[in-house]
């Protein structure tokens, strides 16, 4: 019997990912984060690597160097669900994401960067002996984007600009597996691989007036094949026999495809704002399969999770307080592409707000210093895993500030 149950248990629970919001980390600019992280119809100079490499050769100067980071400070409650009064919190460690850009000015018409950026991750750590152990203990999950880049000024005030995404990443997770030694001890599994998926991003940037600018990106679905992962099980001496020391596993997650279509707008002189709308083909997530090698009992892994697509709405505003001094705003809509019964507590899936405040001062010409920071608050959802039968309420939010440095000459 508890063969049978730690089978069922494995096979239903496995997850490599936090929900969508989650594991996508929109935090790839300060001047963007300030804003409510608007800027594909903005052109704010090497950071448009990431935004919309159509703008990259409209920037103002021939060499520009930015690179920033932002530590997310983030808490998740669960509250299961009545009649039970069980609470439990999240003791997530400082999340570091970071970006970097390079761009040089070739010719008249052609512009040509690279950007490192970190705009998929996870952490998350519930605790050992929480009552969701069975399907989540901790995660940390982290994908990296290298991407050369290349723009070319059709026009004046017309451009375009591709770029190649090279991206490494890796996995390590843990949960509880319901058998118990002798002591009354859980059963363990970890899960840790790494793998390099690949992709592109382009983009369009048209300026018909000093006032307006409009800018158009896309970014590429990337899979991330995971061949050769480490699966280690901890279970009693009478299982063992079942679970190998050296058994690996295969898996497959998807970066989905992401259409960002930006507005900005110039009513005077002090005052930009920015208006974006990203749509992001959350489709491609449908199942998370793993493949083991050699065979555990019960065969391979399928684990449905019927994604749907999703938006985002921003909206921010940038305001010129003098020449060396810029203030910032944004706030932003986040809808969840979890559907109803498929919500697990790697990280929360829910529709969130995210509300932004921001600054830049020119310390010099040709240096400048960006801060940011950003507020998110999930709304609160009562949902679950219909699989599991784990059934609660979440509530989730985060704390993020941010700093950066730009050099330009």
């Amino acid at each position: 019997m508890k063969k049978i149950l730690l089978i069922g248990y494995l096979f239903l629970m496995y997850s490599l990912t936090g929900q969508a919001e989650g594991y996508q980390v929109n935090l790839q600019g300060q001047r963007q984060t300030g804003m409510g992280h608007v800027g594909t119809g903005l052109n704010f100079g090497a950071s448009s690597i990431h935004f919309n490499p159509g703008a990259l050769s409209l920037m103002d100067k021939n060499w520009e160097f930015s690179f920033g980071g932002n530590p997310i400070f983030s808490h998740n409650t669960f509250q299961k669900q009545p009649p039970s009064t069980y609470e439990a919190y999240s003791d997530n460690p400082v999340g570091t994401p970071f970006y970097f850009y390079g761009a040089a000015r070739i010719s008249d018409r052609f512009t040509a960067g690279i950007g490192v950026t970190t705009p998929y991750g996870n952490s998350l750590v519930w605790g050992d002996d929480w009552d969701g152990r069975y399907l989540i203990q901790d995660i940390s999950l982290h994908a990296i984007f290298i991407q050369p880049t290349l723009s070319f000024k059709i026009f004046d005030n017309l451009s375009i600009g591709a770029g190649f995404i090279l991206s490494p990443g890796s996995v390590d997770l843990s949960k509880a597996l319901p058998v118990q030694d002798q002591n009354g001890n859980d059963g363990q599994v970890e899960l840790s691989g790494s793998t390099i998926g690949y992709g592109f991003n382009v983009g369009l940037f048209f300026q018909p007036s000093e006032k307006f600018s409009v800018g158009v990106d896309y970014k590429s679905r990337i899979d991330m094949n995971m061949e050769g992962g480490d699966a280690k099980f901890t279970v009693p001496e009478s299982m063992q026999p079942y679970f190998p020391d050296t058994t690996t596993f295969s898996a497959s997650l998807p970066l989905p495809a992401n259409l960002v279509i930006g507005l900005g707008w110039m009513p005077n002189e002090k005052l930009t704002l920015g208006f974006d709308f990203q749509y992001v083909f959350w489709n491609a997530y449908q199942s998370l399969d793993f493949d083991f090698d050699p065979d555990i009992p019960g065969g391979d892994s399928k684990n449905p999770r019927n994604y749907s697509n999703s938006a985002v709405y921003r909206i921010g505003a940038e305001y010129k307080m003098s020449k060396k001094i810029f203030v910032r705003a944004g706030f932003y809509y986040d809808q969840t592409p979890i559907p109803e019964g498929y919500l697990t507590p790697e990280t929360p899936g829910t529709n969130k707000y995210g509300m932004s405040a921001g600054a830049t001062w020119n310390i010099t010409d040709k240096l400048s210093l960006d801060v940011s920071f950003l507020y998110i608050q999930g709304q609160k959802r009562e949902d679950g895993y219909e699989l599991a039968d784990f059934y609660g309420t979440y509530y989730t939010n985060a704390f993020i500030p941010g700093f950066g440095l730009n050099y330009s000459f």
